[in-house]
């Protein structure tokens, strides 16, 4: 599969680190200069990059495990979906969630991107659903750890 991509940043195209990567990392276009994520803030980041997906198929974007770990950053509507008609700019909404300032420089990594497959269903009304075991049990409803 292919995906097409306008590079309007000075950074390479995300590509994937390792051979069974599932991610690419995106980097951050700013070349007005830094930003800083003060603690609870969140913010637009942008990355420079505009995408083009095949039909079926959608991108994921997730938190860096790193970034979240070590800084306390992570994309705030995890996993944010990129639908494959959208033509715009891909950018990443973060959250500062430590008590220390967060400076994001040009070209730091900043989420990782997931492409996949999709199926769009049909919806469909009824009055009742099927039974099964679990039933309406949730939320911890088990007992088990």
């Amino acid at each position: 599969m292919q995906v097409k991509f306008i590079n309007r940043s000075h950074h390479a195209l995300p590509k994937y680190e390792t051979s069974q990567s599932a991610g690419m990392d995106l980097r951050a276009y700013l070349p007005e200069g830094p930003i800083t994520l003060k603690p609870m803030e969140r913010g637009l980041v942008k990355t420079g990059l505009f995408m083009e997906l095949p039909e079926g198929y959608e991108a994921q974007v997730r938190p860096r495990s790193g970034l979240a770990l070590k800084k306390g950053v992570t994309v705030l509507n995890s996993p944010g979906t990129i639908d494959a008609d959208y033509r715009g700019e891909l950018c990443v909404i973060l959250i500062n969630l430590s008590q220390e300032d967060f400076v994001i420089a040009d070209g730091e990594r900043i989420a990782q991107m997931v492409i996949a497959r999709h199926e769009q269903a049909e919806t469909i009304q009824v009055e009742e659903l099927s039974d099964t075991e679990r039933g309406a049990g949730g939320f911890g409803h088990t007992g088990r750890n």
